[in-house]
């Protein structure tokens, strides 16, 4: 999340943690339940991503050498799908675990739906 915050200066991507209302409601209206989540969810324009689908398609939002990811759209869903879940495996021990919460900037709590006035973005 807060490489996403970090490139997104625009502040365009809206979060919604999966214990909230907000977020329960979102994946449950795409067809997910919200208890046995395990993975990264997009929801762009009406249209749900998942696991390596949602980051390159997050990627395009975002300012920086992360958008390099997108040339991964080549390799074939399966494959990626692989790559994703090793990384998401073995994430804290590559580049390590925060104990504690980000202090939200101004700015930054309002890109949560739970504290957002306006819910409707995604």
């Amino acid at each position: 999340m807060n490489i996403i915050i970090d490139r997104d200066p625009d502040a365009g991507i809206r979060f919604a943690p999966l214990q909230s209302g907000a977020g329960r409601s979102l994946l449950e209206s795409a067809g997910y339940h919200p208890d046995k989540m395990d993975t990264v969810i997009l929801i762009d324009n009406g249209k749900v991503y998942e696991r390596s689908d949602a980051v390159l398609q997050l990627v395009r939002y975002l300012r920086g050498s992360i958008r390099l990811l997108r040339v991964m759209v080549v390799i074939p869903r399966p494959a990626r799908d692989f790559i994703y879940n090793v990384i998401a495996r073995r994430r804290y021990g590559w580049f390590g675990k925060r104990t504690e919460c980000r202090v939200p900037e101004p700015g930054i709590k309002e890109r949560f739906l739970e504290f957002s006035d306006d819910n409707s973005n995604e």
